[in-house]
C-alpha cells in the first residue's frame, strides 16, 4: 500500500462514514424510501455522465441488464431502505457499527450458502469473534435498558446480509468495466425505487424539507455514493481487493467520531465494546495479522 492508496482509503472511510451522519439528518425531514431514491438516482445520473464523458459503453445485454438490476436491488435498494429505516430510530454511530457484520455475513453467505470459498480456521474464528460483538451490541435491547429499539438495529443488521449477498452475486461482473457495473446497479435501484418512493411519498411535499436536509440528500448522492465507488474502484486496482476491504474496519470509526462532532451522539460502553470485538473478528477474519504473527515467531526463533 502507498502513501496514496492510504490516503485514498482514509477518504474513503471517511465518505462512507458520513454516509450515516448524512442520512440520519436527511430521513429526520425526508421518509427514507424517498430518501434512498433521490440517493441513487442522483449518483446514477452523476455516473451515466461520467460514462459518456470517458466514452465507456453501457451494457445493452439483456442477460446483464437483468443481474445488474438484481445488484440494484441487493446492494443498493434493500441496505439503503434498511437503513435509513432503521436511523429514523437508531443513532448514526450504532447503525453504522452494525453494519460492521457485513463481511462476516458475507464469508457465510460465499461459503455456506454458495460454497464459492474455503472455510478457514481463521474464518471460523472470525465469524464466531464478529457475532459476538453483534450479540454484545444489541444486548441492551434485549435487556430493555437501552434506548435504541430493536427492530431498528435488526433493521441495520438486515442490510449487512443484503450486503452480503450482493458481494457474492458481483463476482458474475468480472468480465464489466467497474464504472459501467456501478452505474449499471444504481440505474437498476433507482428504477426499482420509483414507484416505493412514490407510494411513500404521497402526502408528502418538497417543502417540508430544510436547505439542510436537501443538502445532506446531495452528498449522500453525489458524495457517499458517486464519488465513493470512484475512489473504491481505483483502490481496487491500485490496491488490490483485499487492501481495498480494509476501508470495512474504518468506517464505523469514522462515522462514530463524525456523528460525535457534528450530531453530540454518544456511544455507550456496550456499544464500544461491541464495535471493539466486532473489529477484532474482522481482523482475524482477513488473515492478515496471524501471517505476520507467524512470521515474527519464525523470525525470533531463527
Amino acid at each position: 500500500m502507498s502513501l496514496v492508496n492510504w490516503f485514498l482509503l482514509s477518504v474513503l472511510s471517511l465518505i462512507w462514514g458520513g454516509a450515516f451522519l448524512f442520512a440520519k439528518v436527511a430521513v429526520a425531514e425526508i421518509p427514507p424510501f424517498v430518501l434512498v431514491f433521490f440517493r441513487v438516482f442522483s449518483a446514477a445520473c452523476a455516473l451515466h455522465i461520467l460514462l459518456r464523458f470517458r466514452k465507456i459503453p453501457f451494457p445493452r445485454d439483456a442477460g446483464k441488464l437483468k443481474a445488474l438490476l438484481v445488484m440494484g436491488l441487493l446492494n443498493n435498494a434493500v441496505p439503503f431502505s434498511l437503513i435509513f429505516w432503521g436511523q429514523t430510530a437508531v443513532s448514526a454511530g450504532l447503525a453504522s457499527i452494525l453494519n460492521a457484520a457485513t463481511p462476516i455475513f458475507t464469508v457465510i453467505v460465499a461459503v455456506l450458502v454458495f460454497a464459492q470459498e474455503p472455510f478457514r480456521t481463521n474464518r471460523l474464528a472470525g465469524v464466531l469473534i464478529g457475532f459476538a460483538g453483534v450479540a454484545i451490541t444489541l444486548s441492551t435491547a434485549l435487556d430493555g435498558i437501552g434506548e435504541e429499539p430493536l427492530w431498528a438495529q435488526l433493521a441495520c443488521l438486515g442490510a449487512a446480509l443484503s450486503y452480503a449477498f450482493a458481494a457474492t452475486f458481483a463476482r458474475r461482473f468480472r468480465s464489466m468495466s467497474p464504472m459501467a457495473a456501478a452505474t449499471g446497479q444504481l440505474t437498476g435501484s433507482s428504477i426499482i425505487m420509483l414507484p416505493i418512493a412514490i407510494w411513500q411519498g404521497t402526502g408528502w411535499d418538497f417543502s417540508q424539507a430544510s436547505q439542510t436536509a436537501w443538502l445532506n440528500v446531495v452528498c449522500l448522492g453525489l458524495l457517499s455514493t458517486a464519488l465513493a465507488y470512484l475512489i473504491y474502484f481505483r483502490l481496487l486496482i491500485k490496491a488490490g481487493a483485499t487492501n481495498a476491504s480494509l476501508v470495512t474496519l474504518l468506517i464505523p470509526l469514522s462515522a462514530i467520531l463524525l456523528s460525535a462532532a457534528f450530531l453530540d451522539e454518544a456511544v455507550t460502553p456496550r456499544q464500544a465494546l461491541g464495535l471493539g470485538v466486532i473489529l477484532t473478528g474482522l481482523v482475524v477474519l482477513d488473515g492478515r495479522a496471524g501471517i505476520f504473527l507467524r512470521r515474527m515467531a519464525i523470525r525470533s526463533a531463527t
